[in-house]
């Protein structure tokens, strides 16, 4: 989708509307390649992962299912994730979507974003390698190191510019595939992340 940075540079309020999620002026004027947003989906595979979170007594009620990474610059704005096919005939992979789509109608109920502490050197190793990742196939994969879905992409990006966030893996009985895994909110309540912005899904 084209123009997402005009709709979003224009934005005079924030929440959820028609439209989609709308960031303030200053927020988006604060923005940085390298920072993490989370979304609250609303499609089936957000309800599945927040079905699997539901079931560890510390993330009950943490709605957000997915991240991405901010790259691009101020005048067009863009999302890398690792995600399942949004768009028909497109692969389930790493792709980069303008913000708007990101946070469109159908795909967005609520969204926060996060500021990793690191100096513009480090900034550009993380969001570089991450870049590297284009395309690479979306695959849930147990102790996952390399980054085949949505939170180990921006995890090992970091990692990999030499930030450690302080995420927790954690030990979930899957069928078939039980193991370590990074759910959004181990990774949203890291140590190594600052809020700076959030809409939550209105009620």
């Amino acid at each position: 989708m084209a123009g997402g940075a005009c709709v979003l540079a224009g934005a005079v309020a924030h929440g959820v509307s028609d439209t989609g999620i709308e960031l303030p002026v200053d927020v988006v004027s604060r923005l940085e390649a390298g920072d993490l947003v989370f979304r609250i989906g609303s499609g089936w595979q957000s309800e599945i992962v927040r079905g699997v979170a539901r079931e560890r007594r510390e993330k009950q009620g943490d709605p957000y299912s997915h991240v991405g990474m901010l790259v691009g610059s101020p005048t067009h704005w863009q999302i890398l994730h690792a995600v399942p096919a949004e768009i028909p005939g497109r692969a389930d992979a790493v792709v980069r979507d303008d913000l708007d789509f990101f946070l469109a109608p159908g795909r967005a109920q609520g969204v926060a974003i996060y500021r990793v502490a690191a100096d513009a050197a480090t900034r550009t190793a993380a969001v570089d390698y991450a870049l590297q990742r284009l395309g690479m196939p979306f695959r849930i994969v147990e102790n996952d190191q390399e980054g085949q879905y949505c939170t180990t992409l921006v995890w090992r990006a970091w990692q990999h510019a030499g930030v450690d966030l302080g995420a927790r893996f954690k030990y979930l009985e899957i069928p078939l595939a039980a193991g370590d895994y990074l759910l959004p909110h181990s990774l949203r309540t890291a140590p190594g992340l600052r809020l700076l912005f959030e809409a939550p899904a209105e009620k």
